[in-house]
C-alpha cells in the first residue's frame, strides 16, 4: 500500500473526526510504516462542520455570547475566514439538542433565536457569505426565532409582538420585515442540510423529528397545525411558497425560513464539504479509502458522510471500507457498494464502555492494523 485516505465522520459522544482518524492512522502505520496516510476530517452538516472546513478557509474562531434554545445566555463560537468574508456556523453549537438536559427538551419552548444572533454579529463584522450546518437542532419553531433576532417582528392578529418557541406558531398572523437587518440583502447562505423533508405533512419537520426533541403526541398535533399556518403567513408575506420544498423542514423548519427570507440554497452537507475540501483531488492515486461512523444503518446509504465518501471513491475506482461502532443488519447498507463493512467492537460491550474515548481509540487502531494485515497477506 502506497497511499491510504482516511475520511471518517465524528463518533458522536466519543471522538471527533480528527481523533478517530488519528487512531486509524496509527493502526495503519503499525503495518505500513512508510505508507502515505492522508487524514481528511469530514462531516455532514452537523457536528464537525467547523473542524472540517477550518483548514480550507484558514479562519479563526470567534467566541461570543448568545442565547441557547431556552433563551439562556451561553458562550459559543463560530468561524470567520481569513479574508473576513465568510462565516462558518454550526447550528448545534447554539441551538443544539445536546445543550439542554433531556427533561428540559420541549419544542413548544425552544427557539432558534441564538442562531440569528450569530448571523447578525457576523453580518456586522462584514461577513457576506455564510456556510451554516443545521443538523442536531433542539427546535421546531419554523425559524421564527432566527428571524426575530435579525429584526423581524412576529405579530398576532391584534398586532401584538409574539415571544419565542413553537408555541407561538398558530398565533402568527403577520411577519413584519420592515426592520430586517439591511445587510441580509447583500448576503448569501449555503445551508448544509442532510434531509429532504418538507415544511409540514407526514414527512415534515414536526411529524418526523419533533418527538426526538421532546414533543409529546399532543404537542406534535399543535406544532403541525402551527407549521401549516406559518407556511401560509410566509407565503402572504413575500410570495415564497416553501411548504413542500425539499429540505424546508430541516432543523424544525429553519430550512424553510432561510429559503423564504434570505438568499439561500440548501445542499447536502457531505457534498458541500467534499467540494470545499477538493476531496476528489486529495484521493487521487489512493489504494484504499477508509471511512467511518459510530453506527452504520439504512441511513448510511441516504446521504450521510460514509455514502458521500463512497461515491467519490467509486468515481476513481478506489475501494472504500466502512468502519463503525455498531452495524444494523439492513439490505440497503450491504448493497451500497462498500468493499467491506467492519465493526470495531471486540465482543459484547456496554454502551458506556463503547463510548469511552480510550476504548474506541484502541479498537479503531486494532481494527485498522488487522485490515492492513489482511491486505498484506492477500498480496503475498
Amino acid at each position: 500500500m502506497k497511499k491510504i485516505v482516511i475520511a471518517t465522520d465524528s463518533w458522536k459522544g466519543c471522538l471527533n473526526s480528527q481523533e478517530a482518524g488519528e487512531a486509524l492512522r496509527q493502526g495503519i502505520r503499525n503495518i505500513y510504516p512508510s505508507c502515505e496516510v492522508v487524514l481528511i476530517p469530514v462531516a455532514d452538516g452537523g457536528e464537525g462542520l467547523l473542524e472540517a472546513l477550518l483548514p480550507v478557509f484558514q479562519g479563526h474562531a470567534v467566541s461570543t455570547r448568545a442565547h441557547n434554545p431556552l433563551m439562556q445566555p451561553i458562550t459559543t463560537s463560530y468561524v470567520i475566514s481569513a479574508d473576513g468574508q465568510t462565516a462558518l456556523i454550526e447550528m448545534a453549537q447554539i441551538c443544539g439538542l445536546t445543550l439542554i438536559s433531556p427533561d428540559q427538551r420541549n419544542p413548544m419552548k425552544t427557539t432558534t433565536f441564538g442562531l440569528g444572533e450569530l448571523i447578525r454579529e457576523a453580518l456586522e463584522k462584514g461577513c457576506r457569505r455564510f456556510i451554516i450546518g443545521i443538523g442536531g437542532s433542539a427546535t421546531n419553531d419554523g425559524g421564527l426565532g432566527m428571524l426575530q433576532a435579525l429584526g423581524v417582528r412576529v405579530l398576532d392578529r391584534h398586532g401584538k409582538t409574539l415571544g419565542q418557541g413553537g408555541a407561538i406558531l398558530q398565533e402568527v398572523a403577520d411577519i413584519d420585515t420592515s426592520q430586517l437587518h439591511p445587510a441580509l440583502s447583500e448576503a448569501t447562505f449555503t445551508i448544509a442540510c442532510d434531509v429532504d423533508n418538507p415544511f409540514y405533512g407526514n414527512r415534515g419537520a414536526t411529524r418526523v423529528y419533533a418527538s426526538q426533541k421532546g414533543a409529546t403526541p399532543a404537542m406534535i398535533e399543535e406544532l403541525e397545525k402551527g407549521m401549516h399556518s406559518l407556511a401560509e403567513v410566509m407565503a402572504r408575506t413575500n410570495g415564497q411558497k416553501i411548504a413542500q420544498t425539499p429540505g424546508a423542514g430541516a432543523a424544525g423548519g429553519i430550512g424553510g425560513a432561510f429559503l423564504a427570507f434570505t438568499h439561500a440554497r440548501l445542499t447536502p452537507g457531505i457534498e458541500l464539504i467534499l467540494k470545499e475540501l477538493q476531496f476528489s483531488e486529495q484521493i487521487k492515486d489512493a489504494d484504499l479509502i477508509i471511512t467511518g461512523e459510530g453506527r452504520a444503518d439504512a441511513q448510511t446509504s441516504m446521504g450521510k458522510v460514509a455514502y458521500g465518501v463512497l461515491q467519490e471513491g467509486r468515481k476513481q475506482n478506489i475501494p472504500v471500507v466502512l468502519i463503525c461502532g455498531a452495524i444494523e443488519e439492513n439490505p440497503a447498507l450491504y448493497a451500497a457498494g462498500f468493499s467491506g463493512i467492519f465493526s470495531i467492537s471486540p465482543g459484547p460491550t456496554s454502551l458506556e464502555q463503547a463510548l469511552r474515548p480510550d476504548f474506541a481509540r484502541y479498537n479503531l487502531q486494532r481494527l485498522a492494523s488487522q485490515l492492513c494485515r489482511l491486505l498484506e497477506s492477500l498480496k503475498a
